[in-house]
């Protein structure tokens, strides 16, 4: 082969070789160390960049982008003298790879020693209680410590969290106990206080019910009360206003009579004193009136006679005479009033000797019989 085919072949070889070296693609995301004889010389962006060939070197190859890095389970003494394994979750970023690169040897490790380090500091002033709720107070302090710490390696720390807290198996026992102790009493609180309100609820209906029928029951007292005051008040004014005398009262008395024994359940009788005076009344009013002219010399006689045997008994009084002539001041009503209170005296009689004779014999009996 011509040695200058040979030349030309060596040079075109190098050339590709040293345009190769000389270009660097940097992806998105990430950033290039590049050394120059062994000394940094620059960082490079993503995207074309050009060096010198044989004379710069990528040294480090970071990622910018936000990692995660998950430590194992670490064990921590409590205040309490209590071991428990804590594993916690990193959230970091680089933003200097010079820093990252150079400052320290291993950023990773330099932050895993560092959070369980503090981790220990923070868990070592609080006891398991405190330890169990206190997870945001112990991620904050975390976190303040390691910021501040990997400021200077080029890394931020976003967030620090707690994955687990594994206390020793006595302990998640006598914690199961303890919780299983506390909810049975919250169930213990919540039955009685259920029980508690429905006793109450039910009072206040018990009670609302027994005020609504005693309020029903005055109402309907008043009412009735009220009807009764009404209606007496316009028998009262009836009366009144027809001017009624002592026959027609005396007359609705002997009426009333005979009511008095009208229950079954009585088994015995007591004739109202007044009975013999009222059946006086009537018998004046209706038998022992005169005709159209003046009065006899017998009449006074009879009066008198009257007058004096107070005592009678209903049975001695004279009956009314059907045939007998009335007054003029008395010709509308005398008929018929005749016969009424003639058969109210005889009905009346009658009811009351039944009524009377075998319970108390002679009560009704004056001192004429």
């Amino acid at each position: 082969m011509d040695p200058v085919v040979i030349l030309i072949l060596v040079a075109a070889i190098v050339v590709v070789f040293l345009v190769a070296s000389t270009v660097r693609i940097v992806p998105q995301a990430r950033r290039y160390n590049i050394e120059r004889f062994g000394r940094y010389r620059r960082t490079l962006q993503p995207g074309l960049n050009v060096v010198v060939p044989v004379a710069d070197r990528i040294n480090t190859k970071l990622d910018v982008r936000e990692q995660v890095y998950s430590s194992d389970p670490r064990p921590v003494i409590t205040e309490d003298n209590l071991v428990v394994n804590i594993d916690t979750v990193l959230y970091y970023q680089i933003t200097d790879p010079r820093a990252a690169a150079y400052e320290v040897a291993d950023y990773l490790h330099a932050i895993d020693q560092l959070t369980v380090t503090t981790l220990r500091n923070v868990i070592g002033s609080m006891d398991l209680e405190e330890t169990l709720t206190s997870r945001e107070e112990i991620n904050s302090r975390l976190r303040a410590v390691l910021d501040d710490a990997t400021g200077k390696w080029g890394i931020r720390v976003n967030r620090v969290e707690i994955k687990a807290i594994d206390p020793p198996h006595t302990i998640k026992e006598a914690m199961e106990k303890q919780m299983r102790a506390e909810r049975d009493k919250r169930a213990a609180i919540l039955h009685a206080e259920g029980e508690r309100q429905a006793k109450i609820l039910t009072a206040e209906g018990t009670k609302q019910k027994d005020i609504l029928e005693a309020q029903g029951t005055q109402q309907a007292m008043i009412l009735r009360a009220d009807g009764e005051a009404k209606a007496v008040e316009l028998v009262f004014q009836a009366v009144h206003r027809n001017n009624a005398d002592p026959k027609v009262l005396a007359y609705k008395y002997l009426e009333t009579l005979p009511h008095l024994a009208s229950s079954d359940n009585n088994t015995f009788w007591v004739i109202p004193g007044e009975l013999t005076e009222a059946v006086r009344t009537v018998t004046r009013a209706f038998g022992d009136q005169p005709t159209a002219g003046p009065p006899t010399a017998a009449q006074p006689e009879e009066a008198a006679t009257a007058d004096a045997d107070d005592t009678a008994d209903a049975s001695r009084v004279p009956g009314l005479d059907a045939g007998s002539v009335v007054s003029l001041d008395a010709a509308a009503a005398a008929d018929e009033a005749e016969k009424q209170a003639a058969a109210a005296v005889s009905d009346a009689k009658a009811e009351a000797a039944a009524a009377m004779s075998p319970q108390v014999p002679g009560r009704g009996q004056t001192s004429g019989d």
